[in-house]
């Protein structure tokens, strides 16, 4: 019997259990390294600005929505979505997924759909709440992020940038006050194609705020059918979103610290070293931020020998011992 035969004469509902039909990361928004919560302050609700791991915001400008982890307003049975709080009025806005280029094998070239659990706060304003499977056409990861040319007006689908295309034709999803099931689907067939992207937004310009629009359950798979959002474990799905972003410690725990290997001790000359080793490798060379602590008793903290396993935290001229107490690490597309 032919491999497409067996699966096709699987018992009814027998498909969906079937593993990793997902390609998104995070899809349930379980996951939070940066924080559960995304507010204006260090402009972390910005345009174009990540959030919960693997999803950023897209917006009419910076400071348009707040954005959290929603651990109260949830679907049946469901544990997290991802809240965004409407702040500055009469904007459009949204969130989007990049899709890996080498997780992108199996769709480009096929018909693949997009689904996801939603619902708005109130309907009389957050009433056209559309979604997008979006082909980028030049290098592979190296997607224009913010793919939003320009916004335009209510009811108009905003205009892509540069090499990006609309697989599927945007279209109002009538979101409502409770949770539903909503899918879109499209053939991936925009000529070289390397990277897909997944958008989901209001399109509204009459917005009020302290209004939200929740999601959860996002889910990309081939085939033209939306099959029942795929569970993985929090554990697997930590790891998955680590290639992307690591957040070393930070939270003061002594499990979550570094000792800098000390290298001298000839008094102001100390100079300290440790290694941060990634949970997973890396899906490229990242860039390190938020070392902490950021100054102390040493002269000057940096990161050097940075490899998509690892990288080396220095300290100079340190009086005595120092803890390396967190690292951001990203690699995000």
């Amino acid at each position: 019997m032919a491999r497409n035969s067996v699966i096709a004469d699987l018992p009814t509902g027998a498909a969906g259990a079937l593993t990793n039909r997902n390609h998104l990361i995070n899809g349930s928004f379980s996951v939070a390294q940066r924080g559960t919560s995304f507010t204006s302050s260090s402009s972390a609700n910005n345009d174009d600005t990540y959030t919960l791991d693997r999803w950023y915001i897209l917006s009419d400008t910076n400071d348009v929505i707040d954005v959290s982890q929603e651990t109260s307003t949830i679907p049946t049975n469901g544990k997290y979505a991802i809240a965004l709080d409407v702040e500055t009025v009469n904007k459009k806005f949204g969130i989007a997924q990049i899709i890996e280029g080498k997780n992108c094998t199996g769709l480009i070239g096929e018909e693949v759909t997009l689904s996801f659990k939603a619902k708005v706060s109130d309907t009389s304003k957050l009433d056209n709440v559309k979604a997008a499977i979006i082909a980028w056409s030049s290098t592979e990861d190296a997607v224009t992020s913010d793919v939003v040319s320009a916004w335009g007006n209510e009811g108009t689908n905003p205009t892509l940038a540069s090499n990006l295309t609309y697989e599927n034709t945007p279209a109002n999803l009538s979101v409502t006050t409770s949770y539903a099931t909503y899918s879109v689907t499209a053939t991936i067939d925009t000529s070289s194609t390397t990277n897909i992207i997944v958008f989901i937004w209001s399109d509204v310009t009459d917005t009020t705020a302290g209004h939200f629009l929740y999601i959860t359950d996002v889910q990309l798979e081939r085939g033209g059918n939306a099959t029942p959002f795929e569970h993985r474990s929090y554990g697997d799905e930590l790891l998955r979103c680590q290639r992307y972003f690591y957040k070393k410690g930070h939270s003061g725990g002594e499990p979550n610290k570094e000792w800098f290997y000390m290298l001298s001790s000839s008094g102001a000359n100390t100079f300290g070293r440790a290694t941060v080793r990634f949970p997973v490798t890396m899906r490229a060379t990242p860039t390190i931020s938020n070392i902490a602590p950021s100054s102390g008793n040493f002269s000057s903290i940096g990161s050097q020998h940075i490899g998509n396993q690892s990288v080396t935290i220095f300290i100079n001229s340190a009086s005595n011992i120092v803890e390396l107490e967190g690292v951001d690490v990203s690699a995000e597309l």
